[in-house]
């Protein structure tokens, strides 16, 4: 190794600190994970070649020991593929920093990045139905400051299909009521995305608003009792006593799993079934790629399938496509 060639805990300091917070401005939460998956993947590095992390060298996270950390984090860890492929992403994204960095460690990087993402089910979308949504917006107690403040923010939730973490950091002057209301809202990877606001939401924010007595437009918009962050676990626990008491007039909501990310999901399926263009969601959600949004036109779809089968005639004989061409056959096998 020459003096130009930077050592591995050298480069994993840089990648966490010039990098993903200089260079890329990635979000806390994403620093958080990435941070997390290489505690996971030095420690286990430590005991299955018994060198320290410190003394770790590039070459020794090659294709065989991080497909051994995958092996030890479904089989002793137990997490699920999904969790598997995100540390997978996160150890990726190093290593393609790193290629720049230590140009003699290029094949083992080269072979440690053809690891595979492992594929898995994907899992059905849960979304509410109109009904359950009004029923569990309207379902805390309007009397009180806190049920003021959670219909103002289940509302907030549905129309924008916000993310948690989005909603929790809002302040107050980022929501414009006058003339055409609207949000604005920051992201994943600090991105900034502005969302319409209808006109119930509208108002229904504005008397929510007069709770927060003129605190400022640094305050946040759905604050705790003392005026701090509200936590995620709060809005999760406030939601799930909305959840119940929804369930005694609206009994279909029971059968559902409904969290926070429940709200992206129906804003999301209601949009596209109201003829919303996919790219407009897209846009809407704030996702990156248009690929993210597509997940919802496949469940619809699919619903709609389900749908039209079950109003089928019981004797009746379903009636297949068939291709008129043998090429055409050949594509619609593929």
């Amino acid at each position: 190794m020459t003096d130009a060639t930077p050592s591995f805990p050298t480069l994993l300091q840089r990648f966490f600190v010039d990098h993903l917070r200089q260079q890329r401005a990635v979000s806390p939460c994403t620093v958080a994970a990435y941070r997390d998956t290489f505690k996971l993947l030095l420690a286990f590095a430590e005991k299955r070649i018994g060198k320290t992390p410190t003394n770790l060298t590039l070459p020794d996270l090659n294709a065989d020991l991080i497909l051994a950390f995958l092996d030890h984090l479904e089989r002793d860890r137990a997490n699920s593929v999904r969790s598997r492929n995100a540390r997978l992403s996160a150890i990726r994204v190093f290593l393609k920093y790193a290629a720049h960095e230590d140009l003699t460690a290029l094949a083992v990087i080269e072979r440690s990045l053809a690891v595979p993402q492992k594929r898995h089910d994907k899992q059905v979308l849960g979304y509410l139905t109109r009904p359950e949504v009004e029923a569990i917006i309207n379902a805390p107690d309007p009397k009180t400051w806190a049920g003021r403040r959670d219909r103002a923010l289940f509302a907030f939730l549905y129309n924008t299909g916000a993310r948690v973490s989005e909603a929790i950091d809002l302040q107050a002057g980022s929501v414009i009521l006058e003339t055409a209301p609207v949000v604005h809202l920051h992201g994943k990877g600090r991105k900034r995305r502005s969302v319409p606001l209808w006109n119930e939401t509208a108002r229904t924010l504005k008397r929510w608003m007069q709770d927060l007595h003129d605190r400022g437009a640094d305050a946040y918009l759905f604050p705790n009792s003392s005026g701090a962050r509200l936590s995620r676990s709060s809005v999760r626990q406030r939601l799930d006593l909305a959840v119940d008491a929804a369930g005694e007039g609206v009994p279909s909501i029971r059968a559902k799993a409904i969290s926070p990310h429940t709200f992206r999901h129906t804003t999301a399926m209601h949009l596209l079934q109201s003829g919303v263009d996919l790219t407009v969601i897209a846009l809407w959600l704030g996702h990156e790629d248009i690929s993210t949004t597509h997940v919802y036109m496949e469940a619809d779809l699919a619903m709609k399938e389900d749908a039209l089968s079950r109003l089928q005639p019981v004797n009746a004989t379903g009636v297949r496509y068939r291709p008129p061409d043998k090429l055409m056959a050949f594509l619609q096998a593929l």
